[in-house]
């Protein structure tokens, strides 16, 4: 069925008269009048019916054009929608963040990029969770672009990474701990107490178990959890020591951060989108503005977030 002929006859049931209908879409009537009994042969029913010297709709007319005009509403609305998209300034992004990146960066660099005037009419939604529920959704195209840690069991074909920050690595201790008075610490000074610690569901995991297997460390771990302020909040009421990332908006009434002397003592975030996949404009936009804005800010000065 042709669009243009449904458009032709939406006009034709407006004016009920062939050579008005006709001077208005700018077509012959000969054209119009090919087009209506296209419509109606493909049917199977008249649409028009004459009433003197104009016409009139069929009740099948009538009954046809409610969907009609529906339809191409909806389908004027899609065209709009898709314009928007390939606007560079205009759009909607699906932006996945972990729970960690969530305290800061995240939030840091949608403001950031918000801040350009010709942003403005860029909107966002948000989504937190796990370094592989976010993948996930991304590759289901529920998400446009994530901040995360490195995912594994994810084909590098799959997807695109961007390494943005390294993130520092630091013990939690009580706040009445008797390491609660130093600054810095060994992982072996650590561990000779409790461990909480982070569950393999999190792309913290296995930055951790690298750091400990480098010294041959084997920790008694008294619990597991995937949330970073579930492990802070066990630490706080003395159930054992963690290792965690900075948090920068972490109360200091919580627990007592310290410094890791370790040979890497940080984790590598990263930005993520899906490989060979199309981009509108302003996502494509907002990718490499993060690239850009971390690069500077972090990685050229080597610095830790």
């Amino acid at each position: 069925m042709n669009l243009r002929h449904l458009e032709f006859f939406v006009t034709l049931a407006k004016t009920e008269h062939m050579a008005k209908a006709a001077e208005e879409l700018n077509i012959s009537q000969p054209s119009l009048s090919y087009a209506i009994n296209t419509l109606e042969d493909e049917l199977g029913v008249p649409l028009f019916e004459k009433d003197g010297r104009n016409i009139k709709l069929t009740n099948y007319g009538r009954i046809y054009l409610t969907y009609v005009k529906n339809s191409l509403f909806e389908l004027n609305k899609g065209s709009e929608y898709i314009s928007e998209l390939l606007d560079v300034n205009k759009g909607h992004i699906n932006l996945g963040f972990t729970f960690t990146m969530g305290q800061d960066l995240a939030p840091r660099l949608v403001h950031e990029f918000l801040k350009d005037p010709k942003h403005q009419n860029i909107s966002f939604s948000f989504k937190q969770g796990t370094t592989n529920e976010l993948v996930n959704d991304l590759l289901d195209d529920k998400l446009d672009i994530i901040f995360a840690s490195k995912p594994d069991n994810i084909q590098k074909d799959q997807i695109n990474l961007y390494h943005l920050v390294n993130q520092e690595i630091m013990a939690a201790v009580p706040l009445k701990h008797p390491l609660s008075n130093r600054q810095t610490i060994t992982l072996p000074e650590l561990l000779q107490y409790p461990l909480i610690a982070y569950s393999k569901q999190s792309g913290l995991n296995q930055t951790i178990d690298k750091m400990l297997a480098s010294e041959n460390l084997k920790p008694k771990v008294e619990m597991e959890s995937i949330e970073d302020h579930t492990i802070i909040g066990f630490v706080h009421w003395n159930f054992g020591v963690a290792i965690i990332p900075h948090l920068p908006q972490l109360a200091e009434n919580q627990v007592k951060l310290l410094h890791i002397d370790a040979k890497e003592n940080w984790h590598e975030l990263f930005a993520i989108t899906k490989a060979n996949h199309f981009m509108t404009p302003s996502i494509s936009a907002f990718s490499d503005f993060v690239c850009s804005y971390c690069k500077q800010n972090y990685l050229d000065k080597d610095l830790l977030i």
